[in-house]
């Protein structure tokens, strides 16, 4: 797996529902390298730290390999890496081999995977249909969040090289499914309980369905 862009944002005023908010989900490529700090990326602009940022949300991967699809799908857009409000977008990414709770170093940072991507209504403004929120669960790869077990900087080209593989088999589609599964699987369910790494505001809502 590769970096092949790191993307910021500045705050970006939009309407919704009647009302005018700001956000930070409209990212673009920069040629600096980027910064990852323990609760969010350097300069990177983060308006809702209810929901976005923090130890468990620092800093969101995206996978280039998914872009064709979306393209296909949105051909309308103006496309560019960062179209999914993704600081790094790496090459090779795939959620369905990636577990939750694996550990890999980027640039000088060291970073662990933590929770996959689940889509609110301001990607939908970005992408001008809030169609596009089926359409990122239906498609079931969305991303990972990581959080930073050392800062570092990382830029373009960087290699994500894996550290440690996480001895619980969860990946981060698997568990992503079981989000939004209508009807829980609770095989999955004990697995995401018994993950160590997965943040512990997932294991209550989980441990409902038990």
């Amino acid at each position: 797996m590769k970096v092949i862009s790191t993307n910021i944002g500045k705050p970006t005023t939009i309407h919704w529902n009647g009302k005018v908010e700001q956000t930070g989900i409209y990212k673009y490529p920069t040629d600096e390298a980027l910064f990852l700090g323990k609760t969010d990326v350097l300069k990177d602009t983060v308006i809702d730290r209810k929901n976005h940022a923090g130890i468990n949300k620092a800093c969101y991967l995206f996978s280039a390999d998914q872009y064709p699809y979306w393209k296909k799908l949105h051909p309308q857009l103006d496309w560019d890496w960062g179209m999914f409000g993704e600081n790094l977008t790496v090459i090779g990414l795939n959620e369905a081999n990636m577990r939750i709770g694996d550990v890999y170093r980027i640039g000088s940072a060291t970073v662990q995977v933590s929770q996959p991507r689940e889509p609110c209504y301001k990607l939908g403004v970005r992408f001008g249909t809030q169609e596009i929120l089926k359409q990122f669960i239906h498609r079931g790869f969305p991303g990972t969040y990581v959080r930073i077990l050392k800062e570092g900087e990382v830029k373009k080209n960087d290699d994500l090289l894996l550290v440690e593989r996480s001895e619980n088999t969860l990946t981060v589609k698997k568990f992503y499914e079981l989000l939004y599964a209508k009807k829980k699987d609770l095989e999955i369910i004990k697995l995401a309980i018994n993950n160590p790494s997965l943040p512990e505001y997932k294991k209550v809502y989980l441990k409902k369905f038990l």
